[in-house]
């Protein structure tokens, strides 16, 4: 095993609740000591831990005055850990499935353990699974009674329902602060080493390492990245070649070759990170199952785009003409949802953001002072940045009355929406310059303010930010020590880990943390610089080149960030890079004003084309809730048996399978019939 010892306790999530006065007489009904012993019958370990003290803001009503004030407190950290065993237990509980070493995907069974493959590092369970079984432990502590159970925490009452969960409740209440992963020291400070600090070996990462610790998203992000960088080698010496040798009257070649080279480039390298994904899937385990709630899905995320709900699948069979009109309903109302979703977001980004990026782009270009340019630049965006979050935020809200049944797929919907705004700021201003002054002397020196200056500020800002964050919230918590206990001297530190972890900042996107998290910020920057490059690379040959310099300290510098000074992420289980590959294939090309009427009318079908592709589904609802009744009907059947035979009790043949008599002589029984 290349990873830690499974049987080693680490504790993974952490729990966040005030200190308060426990006296005996009540301690068998606090709700944090009933919390605790839940946690401990269910087969967790718990460690309990004081930290430093924090504050909030307490408003106090006197009349008709509001008084602010801040009050202190000092915090309990409660570290959950879980043996194996309970891992697994709990996994076959909520039938979760796992790849055997027959290639097939059953349902998991703790007795029949050996069936099934480990992972690259060795362990059983991924952090993407064991994270699904710590929530599932945690959260499904309900309250087994007929009747509420009160209880008590610092002298107030809380009235826990039959049927609810304990720690839902409590996070309603405010006792719980919060819920978070934590960081595995062990592992943490090896991807340190041989990940974060080595600048040696360039665009080579342990993407194996990554996807054991921080799950599928993030290693196929960095997987993505390594790869995109390492294949930018070759049009950054190209354009290299192209800034440094002046070949003369034959420009009118080497020009046309390298814009040629470019889009065959793009395209390879597409075809080939699809072949590496797949072929990640393949070493990480995510192959293709079949769930009754969730359809065909790669490790949790549906590949269909719409899927019926659960209700509507369990009550097939009983009415064929209801089932079919619920379906059917259920399945155009989802389309035409999205259809007005994406109509109010695309006339939103016309008749809102084109005239102001519009007004931005000629104001800069009559505007002769070089400082009151940099103040419009500066005002534009102060206010680019508040209306993209209003935009993000409306999209939000739009994208809760779609029927997306994942919430993976309610993130693409949220890119493919949001990304419309960052195109138009992104590029509005370069197309102005190119098309209509056809000043290549401004277009470059835009292309250079975007492709070096912001990329650079952007890093700054995106890994001093959280550093600023934890520094603040850490001396904040050592003044309101100093303050609670006067007299002390000397430096205070954090006794233990999981008081740094709640100070940092979590891994969150700009626009939203409901449905998206920091990975759509990194992606963002990665389709704003491939996009530049691409459209504009025959006016600045060096923009190759800067990138693959950019990307190279983004590795580096977004893992350090993700170890040191970040939380750990929650993982999501999603093996693609999802709606960004669907937008990195985007392209435009400079070609003739009659070639482009022509290819203009042809992409206008094609769009025709596509969007009654879409709308119009080729395969109806009912048909595929009732292939998915009988895809499960079919895997489930001799699961077990076949669990068995793969773990060595049993020996099958040709479908059929020998057991012992009672009396010593063999009985073949054929599979179909169990």
């Amino acid at each position: 095993m290349n990873g830690v010892p499974e049987d080693l306790i680490v504790y993974e999530i952490a729990l966040v609740v005030p200190k308060r006065n426990l006296n005996e007489e009540n301690k068998g009904y606090d709700c944090v000591e009933v919390l605790v012993n839940e946690f401990r019958n269910v087969g967790l370990i718990v460690e309990r831990v004081l930290g430093l003290s924090d504050e909030f803001i307490k408003w106090l009503g006197m009349g008709y005055k509001v008084i602010l004030s801040r009050v202190a407190y000092y915090l309990s950290f409660f570290q959950l850990a879980a043996p194996l065993e309970t891992l697994g237990r709990v996994a076959a509980k909520m039938q979760m499935k796992k790849t055997t070493h027959i290639g097939i995907d059953l349902q998991f069974e703790w007795e029949e353990i050996k069936a099934f493959v480990r992972q690259p590092d060795g362990s059983l369970f991924s952090w993407c699974e064991r994270f699904q079984c710590y929530r599932h432990l945690i959260y499904k502590i309900v309250n087994k009674k007929n009747s509420d159970v009160t209880l008590k925490f610092d002298g107030k009452e809380i009235q826990w329902e039959a049927g609810k969960s304990l720690l839902q409740r409590l996070e309603l209440e405010g006792i719980v602060k919060q819920v978070f992963p934590l960081h595995d020291e062990i592992k943490r400070k090896k991807l340190l080493r041989s990940w974060a600090l080595n600048w040696w070996d360039f665009t080579a990462q342990p993407i194996d390492e990554i996807y054991a610790y921080f799950g599928t998203k993030i290693a196929v992000y960095f997987a993505f990245l390594g790869m995109y960088t390492r294949w930018m080698i070759f049009p950054a010496t190209f354009g290299l070649i192209l800034q440094l040798i002046d070949f003369g009257s034959l420009k009118l070649l080497v020009f046309p070759a390298f814009f040629i080279s470019i889009v065959l480039w793009a395209v390879l390298f597409f075809q080939f990170w699809k072949r590496k994904n797949s072929a990640l899937s393949a070493r990480w385990h995510l192959n293709f199952s079949v769930s009754t709630s969730e359809g065909y899905k790669l490790s949790g995320r549906e590949w269909n785009s719409l899927q019926p709900p659960l209700e509507l699948v369990k009550n097939s069979g009983i009415d064929k003409t209801k089932e079919k009109e619920a379906l059917q309903r259920y399945e155009w109302f989802g389309y035409l949802k999205r259809f007005r979703n994406d109509v109010i977001i695309i006339l939103s980004i016309i008749c809102l953001q084109l005239p102001f990026e519009l007004a931005y782009a000629h104001l800069y270009e009559v505007l002769k002072s070089d400082m009151v340019k940099f103040g419009l630049t500066v005002v534009y965006l102060l206010v680019i940045q508040y209306f993209t979050k209003i935009g993000g935020k409306i999209s939000i809200r739009l994208i809760k009355h779609e029927n997306n049944e994942n919430t993976e797929y309610q993130a693409d919907s949220l890119v493919y929406k949001v990304f419309g705004l960052y195109f138009m700021q992104s590029y509005i201003g370069v197309f102005y310059h190119a098309l209509l002054h056809r000043n290549f002397m401004t277009l470059r020196q835009v292309l250079i303010q975007r492709l070096i200056l912001y990329e650079v500020l952007e890093n700054l800002v995106e890994n001093s930010l959280p550093y600023l964050k934890y520094s603040y919230k850490k001396y904040r918590a050592v003044r309101n020590k100093k303050k609670r206990e006067k007299g002390l001297i000397g430096k205070i530190q954090f006794a233990t880990r999981v008081e740094k972890e709640y100070l940092k900042p979590t891994y969150s996107a700009s626009i939203s943390e409901e449905l998206e998290d920091g990975l759509f910020d990194d992606f963002l920057e990665l389709a704003l610089q491939f996009g530049m490059i691409m459209m504009f690379a025959c006016a600045f040959p060096l923009a190759f080149a800067f990138s693959a310099l950019n990307n190279i300290a983004e590795m580096r510098t977004d893992a350090l960030k993700l170890l040191a000074m970040l939380r750990r992420p929650v993982p999501r289980a999603a093996a693609t890079i999802g709606a960004w590959l669907n937008i990195f294939q985007e392209g435009k090309w400079k070609i003739e004003p009659g070639l482009a009427a022509i290819l203009v009318m042809e992409h206008v079908l094609l769009l025709i084309k596509f969007g009654f592709s879409r709308f119009v589904p080729e395969e109806p609802a009912w048909v595929r809730a009732k292939r998915m009744k009988n895809a499960t009907q079919a895997q489930d059947m001799c699961s077990k048996q076949l669990l068995r035979t793969i773990s060595g009790r049993e020996k099958a043949f040709g479908g059929y399978i020998r057991r012992k008599k009672p009396d010593g002589t063999n009985k073949t029984q054929s599979c179909r019939n169990q």
